[in-house]
This record gives C-alpha cells, sequence and structure tokens, in this order.
C-alpha cells in the first residue's frame, strides 16, 4: 500500500470549494499515492463522488484524516480537524495565518507540517502553483457578474429604432490579476471602463485591454512598487491627492470595483461615505477587500447594503467560492503541482526538501515548531474562532509581479 493522500469535504459551510478534482485525483495515483476523498467532498463544485472513484479514488469518511500522510484542503485546519491528523503527516492549505498566530501555534503543536499556498514565491517555477492567481482571476470575473446582477440596466451600449441605450461606466480600483480580469469582463459584457492603482507599471497593461488609466502621476506615483512587485503603503499625502481625483471620478460612475489589499496589513480604504453619497441612485460598488476591513465605507461583509441614496454596495464573501466548479478545478492543480515537487520519483514517497526554495517560503509548521520566520512568535493557546471564509484568497493589488499580470493581460479568461 502506498502513502495515503486524503482530500476531506470543508467544514465551514460557506465553502463550496474542494482540494482535488477527477484529473489530479488521478495524477496522484499515477505518482505512487493512494487517495482518499470523504464522501461529498465534491459536490459544492459539482464533483460527484463517482467521478473521484472513476479517477482511482476511493471515498472514505472524516475519521481516513488520521492515517493520511498528506491532507490537501482548501482551508486552515480547525482544532477539531487537528485532533485527527497523525503527527509529521503534512497539510497543504489556504492557511490564513495573517493575524491567527494562535492558529499557527495550534497547528504546530499537533506536530504537522503546515505549508501555506498563499505564501508561493512569484517565479517562473512556480507560476501553476499561484493559489493567488487563479483564485483572484475568477474573483475579478465574478465581482463583475454581480455588479451587472445588481445594476439591473444593460451594461453595453445599444442604438435601437427606440433610442439609445447608454454604455455603463465602470471604474476598477486595484489592478492586480483580479482587476485585470475585471477590466477584462466589464470590456468583454460593453462598459466603458477606466482603472486606477498605485503602480506606474500597471497602466499599460490596463491600456492593453481597452481601458483608460486614472491616477495621480508624481514622483512619488512613479516609485510606488517594491522590488517584489507588491504595491507600496503611500504617504498621506498622495492618498488625499488620489483620494481628490477619484472623489471626482467616482461621482460620474455607475459600477465601482474594489480590488486593493496590501499583504498582512487591514484593507487601505479607497472609498469614503462622501464619494458614495455623491453616485447616482442604482450605482452599484463591489467590494472584493471586504474580508480585510474592506476598501469602501458602509460596506458589510457577507451583505449588499443599499444606502439612503440609493447605492448597492456589495460584500460578498470567498468570492471565488461563488464560481466554486471552476475555482476547485485552478484550485487542485495549484496543489497538485506543489505536491509533485516533494514527492520521490524514484520511491514514490513523500519526501520533503527542506532547503527548497518552495518549501522554505511556504512551510509554516514543521516538527512541532513555528518554523516560518514571520509567525515565530506565534502565540498559544488557541480559543478556536467562529468559522470564516480565508481573507487573503482575493488578494489583488497586491498579489502580481509585474511578469504576472502581463500574462494576466495577455489572457484575460486566466489560468491557473
Amino acid at each position: 500500500m502506498g502513502q495515503i493522500v486524503f482530500i476531506p469535504r470543508e467544514v465551514d459551510p460557506n465553502e463550496p470549494r474542494v482540494a482535488a478534482s477527477p484529473e489530479t485525483v488521478k495524477r496522484l495515483t499515477g505518482i505512487g499515492f493512494d487517495v482518499i476523498v470523504e464522501k461529498g467532498a465534491g459536490l459544492g463544485s459539482r464533483i460527484p463522488d463517482q467521478d473521484f472513484i472513476a479517477a482511482g479514488g476511493t471515498i472514505g469518511t472524516a475519521a481516513d484524516a488520521k492515517n493520511a500522510d498528506v491532507v490537501l484542503k482548501v482551508r486552515r485546519p480547525t482544532d477539531a480537524e487537528l485532533k485527527g491528523y497523525k503527527p509529521g503527516a503534512a497539510v497543504i492549505a489556504i492557511m490564513d495565518p495573517y493575524g491567527n498566530d494562535a492558529a499557527v501555534a495550534a497547528m504546530a503543536k499537533a506536530g504537522i507540517t503546515a505549508f501555506s499556498m498563499e505564501f508561493m514565491p512569484r517565479i517562473t517555477r512556480a507560476q501553476v502553483m499561484d493559489v493567488l492567481s487563479s483564485q483572484a482571476n475568477l474573483a475579478g470575473y465574478q465581482a463583475v457578474i454581480d455588479a451587472a446582477a445588481e445594476y439591473d440596466r444593460a451594461l453595453p451600449m445599444m442604438m435601437t429604432a427606440a433610442g439609445t441605450v447608454p454604455a455603463a461606466k465602470a471604474f476598477i480600483m486595484g489592478v492586480g490579476v483580479a482587476g485585470l480580469q475585471a477590466i477584462a469582463t466589464a470590456r468583454r459584457l460593453g462598459a466603458v471602463v477606466t482603472a486606477t492603482d498605485v503602480r506606474p507599471a500597471v497602466k499599460e497593461q490596463v491600456q492593453s485591454l481597452g481601458a483608460k488609466f486614472l491616477a495621480v502621476e508624481d514622483e512619488e506615483f512613479k516609485a510606488a512598487e517594491t522590488a517584489g512587485g507588491y504595491a507600496k503603503e503611500m504617504s498621506k499625502e498622495y492618498q488625499a491627492k488620489q483620494a481628490a481625483l477619484t472623489a471626482e471620478h467616482i461621482a460620474k460612475q455607475d459600477i465601482v470595483i474594489t480590488t486593493a489589499l496590501i499583504p498582512g496589513r487591514p484593507a487601505p480604504k479607497l472609498v469614503s461615505a462622501a464619494m458614495v453619497a455623491s453616485m447616482k441612485p442604482g450605482s452599484v460598488i463591489v467590494d472584493l477587500a471586504v474580508e480585510r476591513g474592506g476598501n469602501v465605507e458602509g460596506a458589510v461583509p457577507g451583505k449588499v447594503v443599499t444606502t439612503e441614496n440609493g447605492v448597492k454596495i456589495i460584500g460578498h464573501l470567498n468570492v471565488p467560492g461563488r464560481v466554486a466548479a471552476s475555482a476547485s478545478l485552478l484550485y487542485a492543480k495549484n496543489l497538485y503541482a506543489f505536491l509533485e515537487t516533494m514527492v520521490d520519483k524514484t520511491t514514490k514517497t513523500l519526501a520533503i526538501k527542506r532547503d527548497d526554495e518552495l518549501v522554505k517560503a511556504t512551510m509554516l509548521t514543521d516538527g512541532g515548531k513555528v518554523v516560518h520566520p514571520n509567525f515565530a512568535k506565534a502565540e498559544e493557546p488557541r480559543t478556536e474562532p467562529a468559522a470564516i471564509p480565508a481573507t487573503t484568497m482575493v488578494a489583488d493589488a497586491a498579489d502580481a509581479k509585474p511578469a504576472a499580470r502581463k500574462k494576466a493581460a495577455a489572457k484575460p479568461k486566466g489560468t491557473a
């Protein structure tokens, strides 16, 4: 019998995604693993148990986790799940560790080797493992679809015998992977699109998708991107100038989509209550950063709020999960590609190379200790919080190096 990979059904009722697909189950068995999928794990992503069986997997129960050498998940394991894992098991998931030091400490105490997929380095070798990009792509797409559904008007210009329907005006704030996909999707639906970002490098990508770029292009703007391709936190002075420019622009928009996040930090506030109040009745705002505090004043996690002046603010949680059937296929491929790098092709067993750059970047806990330098001071004991969606799933304005963004611009529909 080979080593076991276990795919659980996510315990969070708001998480319909699954960490495997029939394709990846087939590939996992092909490299020597026995794959056990918990009964019903794929139903939220339109994958019936029979499809996993046909791919070479076995259907089991949550109790099968105790024998697993590898556990592939969407979300960080809860305390109850950790109790069912054997010490030394490799657990790979979107761990959402920022602000959850106690949860990281609990994983160390459980003795698992935990890998956080959102820490995957942005290098050529790891592009197929980049969960932030694969999930953000779908979040950007879904944000436009959600906005169009709430807008209840046509987006493209329509010239008819009865008159002309004007094109909707859409403004995208934050142009990483999700932002680029939102631009492409809004353009395909016929909207007139503008976009803004603090990084000068994205201007060309915005224009390549047929949108207009809007920003205060001063000296600070020219140096607003880190060497790693991330957005810097701007000065109060720049934020004030940019706010004045965007305030005037937002008042004329029908749809606004905000995507700005800086890793490990609360979401920056981009849209004030005054800006919302300046918009026309029936306008729509989608806040993709709502799970990190939100970019929009008045956004409520998990709610669609209608303001006094008739503006709808959409704060859906787990936006990639709203297109779970697509999101799971991409996420499963991300996980498989990473796990494959840790398999000894001769013995067909898990052989974690702890000096590998991918392992060093993503490993949170190992051998009963917190090993990631960003979380070395994780505190114990842990009080289990209520289950909530992972908060870095739609990281966007800070989630793409220039090369990755160019790829997204060239392929607006996006792949993992």
